[in-house]
């Protein structure tokens, strides 16, 4: 059966996805570790990720004039994108600190944590309900992730707390993004997510590094390979963009099964590249329940968007003027493993991210992979 041209170039989207993806999280192990490039450096790596970022954007946006900059306030912007952007530098810094303590398995089976994480902060902030079935799938991740835990021969208590609070950090970070910026009626891109917010996380990130990271390089007078650092930066902004070509050509139900599929990739992979990196038999268990817990709450949450989108007879005329009103909310780019929608509609709420994509999420992707970009998350 001869395999058509678009289904054929989704394929290549998609091992795109999973390779670079996988690829970033094994780079940024390996320049941050001290038995390899040995650049223990976490805040530097992720600033240069921003300031990186946050030049390509400037580049595509001021002289290629790729996508034209939005309307964007003091009020806007004091208001929004500045915590935004805390959190966003907080959940990078965070995570790539793990890595300094922390097997690449290992984390990814406490990314497991993330829809947990999330679902909290979205209930703490009002933006979701307090729901027993999504609550008992919230159970069941947290004790795989315990198991697991439990079953780690390097279990580290410093690098699982900064891991920890990194996907808090960024759980908190989608929250915000939904209550903040689709309240203002704020419609951003992927260019010009990273064009307001790389700066931004940049300058939160510098106050950390001038006090803790900069006289310990000084120093040591460590050495800055310009090549190794320009590859991995690059390689982290064709992740995202990567990312949102994915998204925009297949949904993110694709996007989902890929991740699983890269996670497990990844958990192998980082066994052979990292040997120190050791996986047990109660590492595989505890993560095989976590991931049960994850697909039922995939499972409910489609079911939501898909019950929401049916608009059926009879609905309160309030409901359907707010589903109205969701339906032409902002378009802001997001990486979204946890949510299938139809026409490419997605909710902030459910997002399960990654930290090593360095873009801004968003709840709309209607539009993406058809505009300025269709040929891109510390």
């Amino acid at each position: 059966m001869m395999i058509s041209k678009p289904l054929l170039l989704t394929y290549l989207y998609l091992l795109m996805y999973i390779t670079l993806s996988s690829g970033v999280i094994l780079y940024n192990k390996w320049v941050l570790s001290p038995k390899y490039f040995n650049f223990p450096y976490p805040i530097t790596l992720t600033m240069i990720h921003m300031g990186f970022s946050g030049a390509v954007a400037f580049i595509l946006v001021r002289v290629f004039k790729v996508v034209s900059p939005v309307k964007m306030t003091f009020e806007i912007y004091a208001t929004c994108v500045i915590p935004i952007s805390a959190f966003f530098a907080s959940s990078l810094w965070f995570g790539n600190t793990a890595y300094l303590h922390i097997s690449v398995a290992f984390i990814q089976m406490l990314k497991a944590l993330m829809p947990v994480a999330t679902f909290l902060m979205a209930v703490l902030c009002g933006t979701d309900k307090l729901r027993c079935d999504i609550f008992l799938n919230m159970v069941l991740v947290s004790i795989g992730v315990v198991i697991s835990s439990y079953g780690e021969i390097h279990f580290n208590i410093i690098g699982t707390v900064f891991q920890v609070t990194g996907i808090f950090a960024e759980a908190l970070r989608l929250v915000l993004t939904q209550v903040l910026l689709q309240k203002k009626g704020l419609t951003l891109n992927p260019i010009t997510s990273l064009y307001y917010i790389a700066p931004c996380s940049f300058v939160f990130l510098f106050i950390p590094w001038y006090l803790l990271e900069k006289p310990e390089i000084e120093v040591l007078q460590t050495d800055f390979n310009f090549w190794i650092f320009f590859s991995n930066a690059l390689c982290a902004l064709a992740l995202n963009f990567s990312i949102f070509l994915v998204i925009g050509r297949t949904g993110a139900v694709t996007i989902r099964v890929a991740g699983v599929l890269k996670d497990w990739i990844l958990i192998a992979l980082s066994t052979v590249i990292f040997p120190e990196s050791t996986i047990t038999g109660l590492n595989i268990v505890g993560y095989a329940v976590a991931l049960c817990g994850v697909v039922m709450y995939n499972y409910i949450k489609v079911k939501d968007v898909r019950a929401s989108q049916a608009q059926p007879d009879g609905l309160p005329d309030r409901i359907i003027k707010e589903w109205k009103l969701e339906k032409k909310s902002s378009d802001v780019f997001i990486r979204d493993d946890d949510n299938e929608t139809k026409g490419g509609n997605m909710s902030i709420s459910d997002y399960k991210g990654d930290v090593e994509a360095p873009l801004l999420p968003s709840s709309r992707l209607s539009h993406i992979g058809k505009t300025q970009l269709s040929s891109h998350g510390v």
